[in-house]
């Protein structure tokens, strides 16, 4: 095995150092044919630029953004595959390139609690791949990676959410005047996702979220908003509630409402006057 590994190595050397471009251009083939996508690497990136206006020059553009996508080298065969897509934009590959272009940013997208730069990318590739293809080889995957990206964006909101509610007593992130930023930005958090994310199967979590930050923002605002917000949280509890009757946060929906209509009747004449 070390004698083969050896006479093998040897092999690469010699082409990589002595051989034509033309011998190089078949044994990068080889290599890429039959899983040696470090090999083919080596020779293709230099035979991008050697072999450029040539007509093996398309194909090896190609071979090299496949081959470090096979090498899990996602930033660089995105790059490569986006080369590709703007050099031959009617070349034999050109589909496959646009597609990869996603492919490549979708597996490089990072968890959800992360910055989610890159899954927008991925999401903006897909489109545009679904826009110049309506009839893609890969519609349905290309589909099927938008959805995924989606939840993914979804996740992270969620998540958004949830920290501002969990920090919502913290004073730290308050503006003077208006106990209750945290709340707040829980409230638009969650409106914007319920918005932006009609079918997502979170809307119940975030729906949950919504009312009961308006709750606390009802009892935490200044005097001058308080009125406004509970009739606001109350209607918000109501609406949920209608929503949602089976779900588990319906009792703590329905004492909300209890409460908002407690201290909307204890307040009201107040208000009048």
């Amino acid at each position: 095995m070390l004698l083969l590994f050896s006479g093998c190595a040897t092999e690469f050397n010699n082409v990589y150092k002595f051989g034509d471009y033309q011998y190089k251009y078949e044994y990068a083939k080889e290599s890429f044919a039959n899983g040696k996508y470090g090999r083919a690497i080596t020779l293709l990136q230099e035979l991008v630029t050697i072999e450029k206006g040539t007509d093996n020059a398309e194909e090896s553009l190609y071979m090299l953004a496949m081959s470090e996508f096979m090498m899990q080298d996602y930033e660089t065969a995105s790059d490569y595959f986006k080369k590709y897509f703007q050099t031959y934009p009617k070349g034999k590959y050109a589909e496959m390139a646009d597609y990869y272009i996603g492919e490549s940013l979708y597996q490089s997208t990072p968890e959800p609690a992360l910055d989610q730069s890159q899954t927008l990318a991925a999401i903006n590739a897909f489109q545009d791949y679904l826009d110049v293809y309506p009839q893609a080889k890969k519609k349905t995957q290309a589909q099927d990676r938008l959805i995924a990206l989606q939840d993914k964006l979804v996740e992270k909101e969620l998540l958004n959410a949830k920290l501002y509610f969990n920090l919502g007593h913290y004073f730290g992130n308050m503006n003077s005047g208006d106990g209750g930023s945290n709340y707040l930005a829980c409230v638009v958090t969650s409106q914007n996702a319920l918005n932006d994310y009609p079918y997502s199967d979170k809307r119940e979590e975030f729906s949950s979220l919504l009312f009961r930050s308006k709750y606390e923002l009802a009892r935490m605002s200044v005097e001058s908003k308080q009125m406004e917000r509970y009739q606001d949280a109350e209607d918000e509890c109501y609406g949920f509630v209608n929503e949602y009757p089976d779900s588990k946060e319906r009792k703590l929906a329905e004492k909300y409402i209890d409460e908002c209509k407690q201290w909307i009747s204890a307040h009201e004449q107040q208000y009048k006057l």
